[in-house]
């Protein structure tokens, strides 16, 4: 037979549960917390435990300091984390029962105060403070190296930009250049990489990224994809997944073998697929970057799945609509029927550049877009191959 709870019973957790409360409201710690240069510290986390196992947290504003209501008084042991600066420090302090207890640590007086042998416990100041200071420097280090790196990308861009309108014979310097800042953007990427902290999985990832981005522009697909997913792996990002995908296309454009072809593609759509799920306005930025890549290729019959979920992941994307009239063109068949040559037309190329005429009527493709429509009316009918037919015999026979 099912117990059932009485109203009592339901009534008094609710109480129980105010009281905490209440309580929570007497007790109270603030401070302030200070890095080895002594500035405020802000974005610090802090982790409270009483000696029953009770913990309460909060973060430092911009000017270092926090605040928490605390359940009774005790002994707490603060833990104070940064994951950008590896800060892991840990100690213990005495707070009153009912009263507003002040806790401030400032890392730069723990240093001068081992040096000095003043501090409670030498050795264990000392060894904070060491290491507060080697996470500071790592971070650093990390970050000069990242920015390096970004640096060597952003000059990267720039030459691909002159090297699209450059004379013939200045592209092959302008390409050299291109691969000359993604190999340095690499080397800097991949030392930023190695100062990352265990616990700061946001900028690993975000260093993985622009590093297979790096790789990316030498033209190693295959570093670039690894180093997308491992990035994925510590934090699935919509942006990451984008990349991913694009690089998987660019993998698949190079295969000769069919069936690693399609392989590729899928993998490549499937990435595209958790973008989507993570953020839908995404979605049709890496489907048509899957679809240009093969496009670019020449490989329309590929292309034609990811452009048809381009748009219709956004419909108003007057490319995306255009490109995928261009694959389904592409793909035309012929089939001879008696002096005809009869051209099978996929279903839904004529309504794909329509498509991209509606979405965009002024726009750069709906031009393009209106002649293959004339083009397609034209084939409907066929094409007459039967010798003889023309004007000039026509005449001969009646002479």
């Amino acid at each position: 037979m099912k117990r059932l709870i009485s109203a009592g019973s339901a009534l008094a957790l609710v109480l129980l549960f105010a009281t905490m409360i209440f309580a929570q409201g007497n007790t109270k710690v603030h401070g302030q917390i200070f890095d080895i240069l002594g500035k405020p510290w802000g974005d610090v986390t802090v982790v409270l435990t009483s000696e029953m196992g009770q913990s309460f947290t909060t973060k430092t504003n911009a000017k270092g300091e926090f605040k928490q209501n605390l359940a009774k008084g005790g002994v707490y042991e603060i833990h104070l984390i940064n994951q950008k600066a590896n800060l892991d420090f840990k100690d213990k302090y005495q707070v009153m029962d009912g009263q507003d207890t002040a806790i401030d640590i400032n890392f730069k007086d723990l240093v001068e105060k081992a040096k000095s042998g003043q501090a409670k416990d030498t050795e264990a100041a000392q060894k904070a403070a060491e290491q507060a200071n080697a996470q500071a420097n790592a971070f650093k280090n990390m970050k000069a190296h990242f920015d390096a790196g970004v640096a060597a990308m952003t000059d990267s861009a720039q030459v691909r930009q002159q090297l699209a309108a450059a004379p013939a014979d200045q592209k092959g310097a302008l390409q050299d250049k291109v691969k000359a800042d993604g190999q340095t953007a690499i080397t800097e990427f991949k030392a930023a990489e190695q100062g990352v902290g265990t616990k700061d999985v946001k900028n690993h990832a975000l260093v993985l990224a622009n590093l297979g981005q790096a790789y990316d522009t030498v033209g190693d697909y295959t570093n670039a994809a690894d180093s997308y997913q491992k990035a994925i792996d510590l934090q699935p990002a919509p942006p990451y997944y984008v990349s991913l995908g694009t690089a998987l296309a660019k993998l698949a454009a190079a295969q000769t073998d069919p069936s690693a072809t399609q392989q590729k593609v899928a993998d490549a759509t499937a990435a595209c697929d958790k973008a989507s799920t993570l953020d839908p306005a995404t979605a049709g930025t890496c489907y048509k970057n899957v679809g240009i890549v093969l496009n670019n290729k020449g490989d329309l019959k590929d292309a034609i799945g990811p452009l048809q979920k381009a748009a219709q992941a956004n419909p108003k994307d007057a490319q995306a609509w255009f490109l995928l009239g261009s694959a389904y063109t592409g793909t035309i068949d012929t089939k001879q029927e008696g002096d005809k040559v009869i051209y099978i037309i996929p279903p839904g190329t004529a309504e794909a550049y329509q498509k991209a005429i509606d979405a965009d009527p002024n726009g750069p493709y709906a031009p393009q877009a209106k002649a293959a429509l004339d083009n397609i009316a034209q084939l409907s009918g066929g094409v007459q191959t039967q010798v003889g037919t023309d004007n000039s015999n026509t005449k001969k026979k009646k002479r």
